[in-house]
């Protein structure tokens, strides 16, 4: 259990807490939510001790060891992989260490004798017999085979350096784990490896998240930093969106006697619990949840921008041809003979091993890099807008936003009061909208992308990874804008929930060929057999 007692943190120009009180218990995962800039990290960093708030304490129960997910992956470069897995445990580590010093002694005395017998009882206190079997068990299911387990951490890729250190923070059942954005830079099988380890997990976890499915998957709390406090709900992140909007919704109907809105709070959590899955989780969080009373639940101060694409024309029959599509990069072979066509209505999700392969693919499609064989042929009543995953080149200027976006506008569009309440309803208000380009956030400049794909009524939009770099409020609100789309989609995303619920065909990528299934979800794409045994061989 950890305690949170009165915390505040002052900071130069804003306070981002103010007399926090809370208790996180053995048990429960809790999903840290809040707008960008809320202090979700920040907050992280005071639970884990890296950080000293302005006021209060933070108290972990008597011997109780607590450990955090690490963001340097160079911090142990010269580090044998399963080292630096059970370093993870420092303690037990640092047995270890002196064990292994005192044995290595020539001139071995009755002293080191008595020493060693000391660590060896603290050792095996420990559960220091296991160690290797855990790390290498924590290894193995994060997709890092065997044979690495005993090379150093530098000859190791970007993506295996992550799990690793995932790996790190997992080891030696911790009493409380912090985990910030753990799911990014995983591939699929990993994610799901993950959820089952938390879902399984008997202590306390504490996450931030920007992957809804994993917070939906994992959490039985939404820890909510809003307002500069920290509210405590039951229920995944579905549950507490819905039920901050019912929130808001019975709130604002003030014709509505109490007891009508008891029974829409009754209804709502039936239909919640109803969808619970039988894990050890979801059955707790149900009787939790059917303890909800109607003062329990609070509307949110979050606000969402507004996405909506609307093309100026409906697509013909032909939409997209790629035929025997070929591209080797710097000697490595990326895509090979790749072939597919899509119709009207395809809302397509490109998922690959690699991201590279997904993103050539892009730039081909859209013209911004030639193939070294095969061709592309666009339907002629087709138009795309093209979000790239790389949006440098686009915001390399000082223009206000507001005189960016007006390059983008029609003649009927290109007016002041026009481009700022668009931009408004984008969350750039006031003044904001004359920030230079240059100087956006990651997620200011995907949102000002959005802004350009919509004004450009295009019936065809193509996506590279849209959700990256946005917020859990911008990634909902694309989603509900890309499924009330008519038109057709080709996209890529790491997004679990925003691929199932948008795609309605999913087509994996690689240099040896593509795996293609239209009308199907990504849950059904994943949980076939056939495509299973097809994915293992095209991403080996």
């Amino acid at each position: 259990m950890i305690t949170v007692s009165n915390i505040s943190l002052l900071l130069p120009d804003k306070k981002l807490f103010e007399d926090v009180n809370i208790k996180f218990t053995p048990g429960n995962c809790y999903g840290l939510i809040g707008a960008n800039g809320a202090g979700k990290s920040t907050f992280l960093k005071i639970l884990s001790g890296d950080l000293e708030p302005t006021t209060g304490s933070i108290t972990l129960g008597p011997d109780e060891r607590l450990a955090t997910l690490k963001q340097n992956h160079f911090d142990y470069e010269d580090k044998i992989v399963i080292d630096t897995v059970m370093m993870g445990h420092k303690r037990l580590y640092e047995v270890m260490q002196e064990k292994n010093e005192i044995y290595m002694k020539e001139d071995f005395s009755d002293e080191d004798g008595i020493k060693a017998a000391e660590l060896e009882g603290e050792f095996a206190e420990l559960n220091g017999w296991e160690a290797e079997p855990e790390a290498a068990s924590l290894l193995q299911g994060l997709n890092i085979p065997e044979e690495l387990h005993q090379v150093t951490m530098s000859e190791l890729t970007a993506g295996q350096k992550v799990k690793v250190l995932l790996a790190q923070a997992l080891f030696g059942q911790p009493d409380v784990l912090l985990l910030d954005e753990p799911t990014n830079g995983l591939d699929r099988e990993s994610i799901a490896w993950l959820e089952e380890f938390l879902i399984n997990f008997d202590n306390t976890v504490i996450t931030v998240s920007h992957d809804r499915h994993f917070l939906n998957k994992v959490c039985t709390h939404m820890a909510d930093l809003d307002f500069g406090k920290i509210q405590l709900y039951v229920g995944n992140y579905d549950f507490w969106l819905e039920s901050s909007q019912l929130a808001a919704k019975l709130q604002s109907d003030q014709n509505s006697k109490k007891e009508e809105k008891v029974k829409e709070l009754k209804e709502f959590i039936a239909r919640f619990s109803a969808n619970a899955s039988k894990s050890k989780q979801a059955t707790s969080r149900k009787k939790m949840l059917e303890k909800i009373e109607l003062d329990d639940i609070q509307p949110s101060s979050r606000r969402y921008p507004f996405v909506g694409f609307k093309a100026e024309r409906e697509i013909g029959n032909d939409l997209l041809h790629v035929e025997n599509i070929s591209k080797t990069i710097d000697g490595k072979k990326i895509l090979d003979n790749i072939s597919f066509t899509l119709r009207k209505d395809d809302k397509a999700a490109f998922i690959a091993k690699d991201d590279i392969a997904t993103t050539t693919l892009f730039k081909i499609i859209m013209g911004d890099m030639e193939p070294d064989s095969g061709t592309i042929r666009w339907g002629v009543t087709t138009s795309q807008a093209y979000l790239p995953k790389d949006t440098s080149d686009e915001f390399d200027s000082e223009q206000p936003i507001l005189d960016w976006l007006r390059q983008y506008a029609s003649k009927e569009e290109d007016d002041n009061t026009f481009l700022r309440s668009f931009l408004g309803r984008m969350l750039f208000s006031g003044e904001d909208v004359m920030k230079s380009v240059n100087v956006l956030s990651g997620g200011e400049k995907v949102r000002c992308m959005l802004s350009k794909l919509m004004l450009s009524k295009a019936n065809v939009l193509v996506l590279d990874d849209p959700t990256n770099h946005l917020d859990l409020e911008s990634i909902t609100a694309l989603n509900d804008g890309l499924i009330a789309f008519k038109g057709s989609i080709l996209f890529t995303s790491h997004d679990h929930q925003f691929i199932h619920t948008v795609a309605n065909r999913i087509i994996a990528v690689s240099d040896k060929g593509v795996v293609d299934r239209a009308e199907t979800t990504y849950d059904e794409f994943l949980e076939n057999e056939t495509v299973s045994t097809q994915l293992k061989e095209l991403f080996k």
